[in-house]
């Protein structure tokens, strides 16, 4: 019979289970937490080809040129794997050549042309001038003989000395335009031989600058340091297939490891409780054994709407300060930024705090008390209790089954609870 009762007893008592809590005197610390990435303070960005500048870039042509070669993106054909080691004049990655591969031979054939151009033009002048130099002298010749005549024609008839004078003058009028004529076709051959000359050059200077184009497609390490893949606004990778253009041309980077930061956002609701020079914990999730210590430098003024964020994200930069060799670019940290720090002070899990109708706060003690408390600051899982709770004080997480039978304790503290009560709804 005695065994039959004591089982019954604690087969009643089965699955009553009274959670308790030590109310601690300790650090108390208000934070927000957020998750980021990390990347380097400083890094170099590993560039594409770059248009270079031809000799002839003052004239209209070249920069046609150029601008003509600008309007192709280019794309990256090879990239060493994210994470390579890489010493100064390592390859990196390979750029698409076809395209300019085919201007330069397009280059080659109109330089070639240019210049059959050019030859069949000087040959053609120097025979058209040869033979208009002649016509000149042949008819200096017969001014000479007209004025001979002249001459001789002294003592002739007044009809023949006219005539005479007559042939003269048509004759020197002859040589003038035929000296005319020659000067006018010498600045025309003149003119379109510059201009052929001017083929010449910018086809010249069009493969020069091809070649010298072609020859930045194999990209190498600017520095010693580890590539990482670059990321563009859109917050996507370039790796092989990637597009760049003239007005963005980094195809990795190759960050500086000793100085590394955490990138985080922050909500519009909590931002203006970040400020600079706060302090953060931070945790790096592919390093679970280790914790490290930031600070934040950068906070952003414009907030930016996020992919699956309802709310403006302003973004926040933490420093780390003890930084570790073993951090890596894009490592995903776990940040707690500290935003006041109380110490010594008593506090208990917020779950722990009950308020009823009057909204007067307590706790339910371990030796059969409902205390009531006045509650201090609070963070993401516990609250200060200023007055109505000592150190060591042993206090339900959850309400006890027999709660009716805890007497009020603390009564002395409502004044105050209700005096901070009206404050803070005035305010």
């Amino acid at each position: 019979m005695l065994a039959l009762i004591m089982f019954n007893k604690i087969a009643s008592n089965r699955g009553k289970v009274d959670v308790f809590v030590e109310a601690k005197s300790e650090n108390f610390e208000i934070s927000v937490s957020s998750s980021g990435e990390l990347f380097a303070e400083r890094s170099i960005n590993v560039l594409g080809p770059q248009m270079v500048q031809g000799r002839t870039r003052s004239n209209n042509a070249g920069r046609n040129m150029n601008n003509n070669m600008r309007v192709q993106d280019l794309r990256i054909q090879d990239i060493v794997p994210e994470g390579t080691i890489v010493r100064r004049g390592d390859y990196i990655a390979q750029i698409e050549r076809t395209q300019y591969e085919n201007s330069l031979r397009t280059a080659r054939e109109s330089l070639q042309s240019a210049l059959d151009a050019l030859e069949i033009r000087l040959l053609d002048s120097a025979v058209n001038l040869t033979g208009r130099r002649d016509g000149i002298k042949n008819q200096t010749f017969t001014v000479e003989e007209a004025q001979i005549t002249l001459k001789l024609s002294e003592y002739e008839p007044p009809a023949a000395i006219r005539k005479a004078e007559i042939d003269l003058d048509k004759q020197q009028r002859r040589l003038e335009q035929l000296e005319k004529e020659y000067e006018r076709y010498a600045a025309q051959i003149n003119a379109n031989i510059a201009r052929l000359n001017t083929n010449v050059a910018i086809a010249e200077i069009t493969i020069e600058d091809l070649e010298d184009y072609l020859s930045q497609f194999t990209i190498t390490a600017p520095s010693d340091g580890m590539v990482t893949y670059y990321k563009d606004r859109r917050g996507v990778k370039r790796k092989a297939g990637s597009n760049i253009n003239q007005n963005d041309l980094v195809v990795a980077t190759l960050p500086d490891l000793s100085s590394m930061l955490s990138r985080i956002y922050i909500s519009e609701i909590e931002i203006s409780r970040i400020k600079k020079d706060q302090k953060v914990h931070l945790a790096i999730d592919a390093l679970p054994d280790k914790r490290f210590e930031g600070t934040i430098i950068d906070i952003a003024n414009v907030g930016e709407q996020l992919p699956n964020s309802d709310a403006k994200m302003f973004e926040v930069l933490i420093k780390i300060d003890n930084n570790d060799p073993m951090l890596r670019p894009a490592m995903t940290s776990s940040n707690k930024i500290i935003i006041d720090t109380f110490y010594d002070v008593i506090s208990v899990p917020t779950e722990c705090i009950h308020a009823g109708a009057d909204n007067i706060p307590y706790v339910y003690l371990k030796n059969g008390k409902k205390q009531i408390v006045v509650l201090g600051r609070t963070n993401d899982k516990n609250t200060i209790i200023e007055k109505g709770l000592k150190d060591g004080a042993m206090v339900y997480i959850i309400p006890p089954e027999n709660r009716e039978n805890f007497k009020f304790a603390g009564e002395d503290l409502i004044p105050e609870i209700k005096q901070r009560q009206e404050a803070l709804s005035m305010n």
